[in-house]
């Protein structure tokens, strides 16, 4: 049955497996290393194409982005496109939340005034509030919904490292920390799969009607 979070694990384990692995590393470098010193030494690594590529993946993290994919995905699948929209939703109201009820400040205004910090020109600065990174959030999200309802699921390799490199793109713009990220990409993640695991299972969204999209209606009324 879809939905079955036993079969929406195995789905997954492409993007699964690889990522817990990254976290766990994740985790031992914040073991081992200071919020400072994790974001100064990423600071430091800047070049001059990656000047240009970054800003790049970063807007593919951006919910305009998101939302434009699931309404490309409505006009093929209802299905699809309704596990995008809704996943990108949800995930981004808990990250307002945690936003709000943690209340870290970004590299911006935690360093003002205390040190150097290479800042690519022509990114704006935010100084609004820092953890989790919504960017990030909506990567991960989407990366797996995009696993789940892809056939190949090796592609799951493919759309965790894009999510990755949405998630550096935020370090390495001074827009976000490591925490930041790491936390983005566990809660984009993992809130994914439960919602996904809970909603897909439902009757509705297994009917046959939800298997069309838009361009299937439309095609519908005009026979």
């Amino acid at each position: 049955m879809k939905g079955n979070i036993v079969d929406i694990l195995k789905k997954l384990r492409f993007l699964l497996v690889p990522y817990l692995v990254i976290l766990c590393f994740c985790f031992v470098i914040k073991a081992l290393y200071s919020k400072e010193v994790i974001y100064y030494t990423v600071n430091s690594w800047h070049f001059a194409f990656g000047d240009v590529i970054f800003p790049l993946f970063t807007d593919m993290g951006d919910g305009l982005f998101v939302v434009a994919i699931a309404l490309v995905a409505l006009a093929y699948n209802y299905r699809v496109g309704f596990l995008l929209a809704t996943s990108y939703s949800i995930t981004s109201l808990v990250a307002q939340a945690l936003k709000r009820i943690i209340r870290t400040p970004r590299p911006m205004a935690y360093f003002h005034g205390t040190g150097h910090m290479y800042l690519v020109k022509g990114i704006p600065m935010l100084n609004s509030l820092s953890f989790p990174s919504g960017h990030t959030i909506s990567a991960f999200s989407a990366a797996v919904v995009l696993t789940y309802i892809t056939p190949k699921k090796q592609w799951g390799l493919f759309y965790l490292l894009i999510a990755i490199l949405i998630g550096y793109s935020r370090m390495y713009l001074s827009e976000h920390f490591f925490e930041d990220v790491v936390g983005g990409s566990a809660i984009g993640l993992f809130v994914t799969v439960f919602w996904v695991s809970w909603i897909d299972k439902k009757a509705f969204i297994q009917s046959p009607a939800w298997d069309k999209g838009l361009i299937d209606t439309i095609r519908g009324k005009k026979v």
